[in-house]
Parts: C-alpha cells; structure tokens; sequence
C-alpha cells in the first residue's frame, strides 16, 4: 500500500480495491497493539507473514477506507454471532430487518464464503495415518466427501491407508459425486466437527469428479493407480475410460509429439530423466534418445549403464517432477497433450 493501489492514487481508494490481506493489514493496524498482538495468536503462520508485509507497505490510507473496513469487520463478526445462535435463515432474517433484504443477503454471502468448510482447514493438517483410522467407521460416500475436500497429495496418502476393499469403493464415489444433499452435508457437520471441533456451515456444491480422480491418481505410484481403475472398471467402463484419459503417467511420453519431448528436454533436469529412465520401458527410451542428438543420447544411454542400484522411490519421484513439468508446459499451451480424449488434433 504504497502511494498507489493498482492504477488508482491513494486518496481514491474505496474498500473495493483493497484485497483480503491488505483489508486485515489496515484492521490490525487500526487496533491497539495488545489486541492486534492476541489476533495474531489465531492466525496460521504463512498469513501472518503476509499480512505483516502488507502492514510494512501502509502510507497515507485515508480514514474514510479505514472505517469501511472496519464496519465490514463489525457486520461480519455480528452475523457470524447470528449464525453461531440460530444458523443462517435465523442471520438472515436479523439482518434483513437491520439492513434490508440486498445488504443482508451481502453479508450472510461473505458469512458463507468464510466460514465454508472452515473445519476441513484442521482436516487439511491431519496425519494420513490419523485421519482415516477415524473415517473407517463412516459410509464410504462419507468418506469419499470428505476425501475430496482435501488436496490431492493428502488424498493419494489417505488412499494408500485405506483398506484394499474400500479404496475403489471410495474413489468410484469420489469419481461420481454431484450434487451433495443437506443430510449428506449435516453428517459431514458431524465428523467434522468430531475431529477438529469446528463447525461447517455450506451450501449445495458439485465435488469430486473423474478430473478430481485423475489428479489423486497422478499422485499416487502405478501399480496403486492400475488397481484402482480397474476396480472403477469393474463398476462402470465409462467411468473409468474418462478418468484414465484425465491422467498422464510417465509412460504417456511415447505419445507426445517430438517437438513436444525437445521441448520437455529443455525444461527437465538430466538427473531426474536419467533416473526417470532407469525403470522405462525401451520404447519410451528410445523416444527420448531420439529426440536428442547423437552425443546427448549417447552420454545418457552410458549414464544410464553405470548407474548403480537405485531406490524405486527416487526413480518414481523423478517420473513425478517430469510429469509434473509436462503438465506445466501443457498449461502454458507449450505443448499439446492430445490423445488424452476430445477432438483429435491435427498436425500439418
């Protein structure tokens, strides 16, 4: 916050243009220290930092802003008080007979939007371990909900604990998730707030999904990954065929373009596509070999010879980054991934 924000000059600023971070910075620094000191108690570490660095950054914020932002803070903290005694229909009519029906309905969105899945931010921290000998006791649609709250990466560790006969189970249910119904969501409440003491309040949403699947597959190692599809497979093909061309493994190099692999090869690390190769079938070496000149292909197959034994931890690790950077050069439309489904491309 410094003589701008954005394009505009400080002294034009309203509430609007200010983000999260900088609105909690000018609160902070509207309080008195001791107070501020007691908020930071409660603040997950990653934030304070953020929100210290904006506070470095305030010059000159005109008073006007200041008190918007605080009787933002007041609203909200007296609806979410309204909330906590009586739920949201209860808030929402207080307000609408303080505010008005537009401003109540401002409020009680913003109310939402913080306090959504606010138990799942405990969820978010547990031991993979810890979490599901805790969830094994719930419905697996429970279990699948809950699941897919949570990032992939916490998601493939939770996967790999649960028992093999309700892992498909699980990731079918997460793979077919829709709309969720306010009883589903009431015992969600309850879990939640069994675990981590903390209450959800949220509305109907659309979860899960194959795309959802495919990205907690990708985090997980082959064999787990196969023995899931096939399980989905064995449910329902169609299922199953859409989750499968959401993913990319390792091996999937094969079909990639070769100016795509010499784009890739710009980007990887040669450690990591040595080892990524250790345990590659020949067909996916020899599709890296080709795309590189002779001397390259010729150091690497010798690397790749005197290369002693190696954990197939790390060379899985390797196979992941590289994914992982063709995934990112997917993203910045630097290459093309297209026989994952969809219109076929066409290349002239």
């Amino acid at each position: 916050m410094s003589t701008k924000i954005g394009n505009k000059n400080i002294r034009d600023v309203t509430k609007n243009d200010l983000s999260g971070i900088q609105k909690a910075a000018l609160l902070l620094i509207a309080l008195d220290v001791d107070t501020a000191s007691s908020v930071f108690k409660h603040i997950d570490p990653a934030d304070i930092e953020a929100i210290s660095a904006e506070i470095t950054k305030v010059r000159n914020i005109p008073s006007h802003v200041v008190d918007q932002v605080m009787h933002d803070y007041y609203e909200m903290v007296t609806a979410n008080e309204y909330v906590l005694e009586g739920g949201l229909e209860y808030a929402q009519q207080v307000l609408e007979k303080s505010f008005g029906m537009a401003k109540a309905l401002e409020i009680i969105e913003k109310v939402k939007n913080i306090t959504t899945l606010h138990g799942f931010d405990v969820l978010k921290k547990a031991d993979s371990t810890q979490l599901i000998n805790f969830l094994n006791k719930e419905h697996p649609q429970t279990i699948a909900l809950i699941l897919s709250h949570l990032s992939p990466d916490q998601t493939a560790e939770a996967l790999k604990e649960l028992p093999d006969d309700l892992r498909g189970d699980v990731v079918y249910r997460i793979a077919t998730l829709g709309k969720i119904s306010p009883q589903t969501l009431k015992r969600i409440e309850q879990v939640v707030d069994e675990l981590a003491g903390y209450s959800i309040n949220q509305t109907m949403g659309k979860l899960g999904g194959p795309k959802s699947v495919a990205t907690i597959l990708n985090r997980t190692n082959v064999s787990l990954s196969k023995e899931v599809i096939d399980t989905i497979e064995d449910k329902d093909e169609e299922v199953a065929l859409e989750i499968k061309r959401l993913m990319f493994i390792f091996d999937d190099i094969v079909h990639l373009q070769d100016r795509d692999i010499q784009a890739l090869l710009k980007e990887v690390d040669r450690k990591d596509l040595a080892l990524s190769l250790k345990i590659a079938e020949d067909k996916v070496k020899n599709k890296v070999y080709s795309n590189m000149s002779e001397r390259a292909a010729d150091l690497l197959k010798e690397e790749l010879q005197f290369m002693g034994p190696t954990r197939l931890k790390e060379v899985e690790s390797a196979q992941a980054r590289i994914v992982d950077t063709i995934k990112m050069l997917e993203e910045k439309e630097v290459i093309n991934i297209s026989f994952r489904g969809g219109a076929e491309e066409v290349y002239v």
